[in-house]
C-alpha cells in the first residue's frame, strides 16, 4: 500500500496505548502528525479512498480495542495549539487543550470558565458537545474549519454539526482543525478564582489522580440540545450505578472507582477488554436493577483480538 508523502510523521503499526489517558490498546495501521493544516489537506487528498481515517485528539474520552485499528489515524499537534482572541471571541486549534484554552480566555476577561475542568482537547471538546456547570460548547460555538476527506477545507455552523447531548453529527473522515468560540465578557480576576473553585470541587469528588477517561455513561436524564437537562435532573449515572451495589466493582485491572461511581479507571494491567467487560456489565446490572439502559461516554473504536469477544 502506498500513502501519500508527508512532511509531518507518518508512522506504521503504531501502538496507541501511550496515547490514551487509560493508556490500553492495540496499534494503528498507521498514525499520521500533519505538520500543518496543509500537510493534512494534502494528506487526505491523496489518501486512497479505501483506507478508513480516524481523528484522534488527546485520547482523554477513547478506549481503543487491544486488536488496535484497521485506519490511518490522524493525531494533532502543535501545528493545531495556537489560541487567538479577537473581541469578545477565541479561536483555537483542535490540539489546544481545554484547560488552556479557559484560562488564557480568562486573562482577556471571557468566560469560557466551563472548559477549565474538561479533560482533553478543543477538537474533543466539539465533537462531543462538551458541557460542565450547566454551560456547554453548543451554547459557545461559532464556526469550526474541517477538512474533508477529499482533502477540501470547509467551515461548519451549529447547524452543520447538529449539536445534542453529548454529541454531534460530522461526516465519516471529516478531521476538524480549529474552533471559534463567543463569550461574555466578565473580570479576569473573578474568573480565575471561579477556576480554581472549580478544580477544587473536582478533585474533592473525582479520582484525578487515577487513570480514567471521565465519566463512563451519560446520565440518563440528559436529552436536550446543550444537555441541561443533565444539570438539573436528580437523575445521574453515578446514583443508578450506586444503587446497582456496583461502585468499586471490578473486572480484572477495571474499576468502577469507590471515588465515584461513573468514572472507570485503570488501576494498573487492565485491557481494553476489562474495561469494556466492566462497562457492560455495569450497563446490564443497572438494566436489571432500575430498568434503565446507561449509555456509552466513552468511545470505544478499534477491534478485539482473536481470542476477545467484540
Amino acid at each position: 500500500m502506498t500513502l501519500p508523502l508527508v512532511r509531518g510523521t507518518l508512522t506504521p503499526n503504531r501502538p496507541l496505548a501511550d496515547l490514551t489517558w487509560l493508556r490500553v490498546g492495540g496499534p494503528a495501521d498507521y498514525l499520521f502528525q500533519p505538520a500543518d493544516q496543509a500537510d493534512l489537506q494534502a494528506f487526505l487528498k491523496g489518501l486512497p479512498s479505501d483506507i478508513s481515517v480516524f481523528p484522534m485528539g488527546v485520547g482523554s474520552n477513547l478506549i481503543v480495542r487491544d486488536g488496535g485499528l484497521r485506519a490511518v489515524v490522524i493525531r494533532m499537534g502543535r501545528g493545531f495549539n495556537q489560541i487567538e482572541i479577537a473581541g469578545n471571541r477565541v479561536s483555537a486549534g483542535v490540539a489546544a487543550l481545554d484547560a488552556h484554552v479557559a484560562r488564557k480566555a480568562a486573562d482577556a476577561g471571557l468566560d469560557l470558565t466551563f472548559l477549565r475542568t474538561i479533560p482533553g482537547a478543543i477538537g474533543g471538546a466539539v465533537r462531543m458537545n462538551a458541557g460542565c456547570y450547566g454551560s456547554y460548547v453548543a451554547d459557545h460555538f461559532v464556526s469550526a474549519q474541517a477538512v474533508t476527506r477529499r482533502g477540501e477545507r470547509v467551515t461548519l455552523t451549529a447547524d452543520d454539526l447538529k449539536f445534542a447531548y453529548r454529541q454531534t453529527e460530522l461526516p465519516e473522515g471529516w478531521v476538524l482543525t480549529e474552533a471559534t468560540f463567543e463569550a461574555e465578557t466578565a473580570d479576569p480576576e473573578e474568573l480565575h478564582a471561579r477556576m480554581a473553585h472549580q478544580l477544587q470541587k473536582r478533585d474533592e469528588t473525582q479520582p484525578t489522580k487515577d487513570r480514567s477517561a471521565g465519566s463512563t455513561f451519560r446520565n440518563p436524564a440528559g436529552r436536550s440540545s446543550t444537555g441541561r437537562d443533565d444539570d438539573v435532573h436528580d437523575l445521574k449515572a453515578w446514583k443508578v450505578i450506586d444503587d446497582a451495589g456496583l461502585r468499586g466493582f471490578s473486572i480484572g485491572g477495571a474499576q468502577m472507582s469507590p471515588k465515584h461511581s461513573n468514572f472507570m479507571i485503570n488501576t494498573g494491567g487492565a485491557t481494553a477488554a476489562d474495561l469494556e467487560n466492566l462497562g457492560e456489565y455495569v450497563r446490564k446490572k443497572v438494566y436489571d436493577n432500575s430498568g434503565l439502559t446507561l449509555e456509552w461516554e466513552i468511545m470505544r473504536v478499534g477491534e478485539p483480538t482473536p481470542d476477545q469477544s467484540a
